[in-house]
């Protein structure tokens, strides 16, 4: 199944990074957070791969025209750039990727609908291209099927920004609770679509509002809930605390390096 990932927003709440390039090519690792997300779905089986690009596309073009040269040895006659030899190899060589403008400023449903030729006639994978999670692809996958609607959207239960004080009787403060779980639930992303999300989708749709707002008045969008570990990258200080997990070797989404 293809596998579309929204990769072409501004950043503005990164602009220390995205001024130069596009938030889902913000590096963790050493890697783009948007490969990582991509070895989540590959570590399933899913590594037909649709890049819908936007702002500074041309990151997203360089970084994958390239990607061998960057990530290999290699041997090259100057002047002839057909006669590039790569010694090694790396799974990610398997990997079909497209990678489509879909405009600077386009809303998230505007993407989508934009790409609809590459996924015409099938189901496919959707996510946000700068947040990173262990979803068990293929249980999502699985539970998409047997609700049988035409759109499944996993969702999880978020941190709360603040710690939480709680209070007892006069108002004394009992006990603090750092950043404990909300009672409510998120949309996360890791969507599965059948093609009949084309119905919802308009140039100018912003996913989460209208079309996914009608889908569910239409009794049309399942859930499925994940309850491991999931951190979206909005900020310049949650981009270093991945980083900083990656590097201790404590980084809970790489489920490929099980």
């Amino acid at each position: 199944m293809k596998v579309v990932l929204l990769a072409g927003g501004l950043g503005t709440r990164m602009r220390e990074e995205t001024e130069f390039r596009p938030k889902p090519m913000v590096e963790v690792g050493g890697k783009p957070v948007l490969w990582h997300i991509m070895k989540t779905f590959a570590h399933y089986g899913h590594t037909d791969f649709i890049v819908c690009g936007g702002y500074k596309i041309d990151a997203i073009r360089d970084y994958f025209l390239n990607y061998g040269a960057r990530n290999s040895d290699f041997t090259v006659t100057l002047g002839k750039r057909d006669s590039v030899v790569f010694h090694g190899s790396h799974d990610e060589f398997e990997w079909t990727v497209t990678v489509a403008d879909t405009g600077p400023e386009t809303p998230t449903g505007g993407r989508i609908f934009a790409i609809r030729n590459y996924v015409s006639g099938e189901d496919f994978f959707c996510t946000y291209g700068d947040g990173i999670a262990d979803v068990n692809i293929n249980g999502l996958l699985d539970h998409h099927k047997v609700a049988h609607l035409g759109a499944t959207m996993t969702v999880a239960k978020p941190k709360s920004r603040f710690g939480v004080v709680k209070l007892g009787t006069g108002g004394l403060v009992e006990e603090f609770l750092e950043k404990p779980t909300t009672d409510d639930f998120v949309n996360i992303g890791y969507f599965v679509f059948t093609e009949d999300i084309f119905r919802y989708l308009e140039p100018t749709s912003v996913l989460e509002q209208e079309p996914l707002a009608r889908i569910a008045r239409d009794r049309g969008l399942a859930s499925y809930t994940h309850s491991g570990f999931w951190q979206p990258m909005d900020t310049l200080s949650e981009a270093h605390k991945l980083d900083t997990e990656w590097r201790q070797g404590r980084a809970p989404w790489a489920i490929w390096q099980a």
